[in-house]
């Protein structure tokens, strides 16, 4: 059979050439905003090099920026957020795929969707007058001010801080990781259940021994694009994070993410190296998820490549 866009039909020739210009499109918006940052930061990357990925100072009066502590807060503020919302996530989603009749699925398989689509501001005025306050005289004062001989633990009970940034980023990640988890679940052929019941499974065994493998690579994506939300998550972290700018192991201290760092500095940049280096810790971070994205479809790959749930 021809190819349609080498027959004489004009109209699958023309569709063609819109599915193919709005495709290199999106390579094209990614190349140009690679550039456009590339270009603005230039003065910082000839002014500091590698230098600025090490350095733990950031003084505008002074002239030098480091971005370490921000890369760091980055990190760490994201792996907290992922300890603490996966295993929640991927209950709940086993929950409302597996367990939960249909009466009770519908309203909170909607309720997680109308989480997931709440803006990252009014989260953090929540995390401001609800969570700061809660973290602030229950988690440090009464409970792990217990524990202040462990440098984890230590430091004054602020409320603000890497502890708080972590809890917030969970809560915003959580209804993303639950609500692809459910559906990549769901999509779960029946015949899996029907084969682990015919050998005498239990609703457990069903689950971890079928629905769990056959469905691991769809969990693996899941996991990573809540991780892509919480690395470049703006407004809500920087509204419980504080402003400190230092590598600390101690939850409790302000801390700043790279995107915090660029939103609450950014119209305070008053000269061009400034800006510059505001704008290089904007590529760091877009590196950063990039590079997040490429280790999560590489595993992605070999998880699908894996052997099955059944053999023949």
């Amino acid at each position: 059979m021809r190819r349609p866009w080498r027959s004489g039909n004009a109209g699958d020739a023309i569709a063609r050439v819109i599915a193919v210009g709005l495709g290199l499109s999106l390579l094209a918006l990614g190349g140009l905003l690679i550039y456009e940052l590339v270009d603005e930061s230039w003065q910082s990357i000839t002014e500091f090099g590698l230098g600025f990925i090490t350095g733990t100072t950031w003084d505008p009066v002074a002239r030098e920026f480091g971005a370490a502590p921000a890369i760091y807060g980055t990190l760490v503020s994201s792996l907290i957020a992922l300890i603490l919302a996966v295993p929640v996530s991927l209950g709940a989603a086993i929950f409302l795929s597996e367990i939960a009749p249909p009466w009770l699925r519908n309203p909170f398989s909607f309720l997680v969707e109308m989480l997931a689509a709440l803006p990252s501001v009014v989260l953090g005025l929540w995390g401001i007058y609800v969570l700061i306050p809660w973290v602030r005289d229950f988690l440090e004062r009464s409970t792990l001010g217990h524990l202040s001989f462990i440098p984890l633990f230590s430091g004054p009970p602020f409320g603000l801080g890497m502890l708080a940034a972590g809890l917030i980023l969970s809560i915003m990640i959580l209804p993303i990781i639950t609500a692809i988890s459910r559906d990549v679940m769901l999509a779960v052929p029946t015949s899996q259940r029907e084969a682990m019941v015919a050998l005498g499974a239990t609703k457990w065994e069903v689950i971890s021994g079928a629905v769990l493998p056959y469905c691991r690579s769809g969990l693996v994506g899941a996991v990573i694009l809540g991780l892509g939300r919480a690395l470049g998550e703006t407004m809500a972290v920087t509204m419980v994070i504080g402003r400190g700018y230092n590598i600390t192991a101690s939850l409790f201290r302000p801390a700043s993410t790279a995107a915090s760092a660029v939103a609450s500095e950014f119209n305070e940049a008053s000269y061009s190296l400034y800006i510059s280096a505001l704008v290089e810790l904007a590529l760091i971070l877009l590196a950063i998820t990039l590079l997040v994205n490429i280790v999560a479809r590489l595993l992605v790959w070999r998880i699908a490549r894996s052997p099955g749930l059944i053999r023949e």
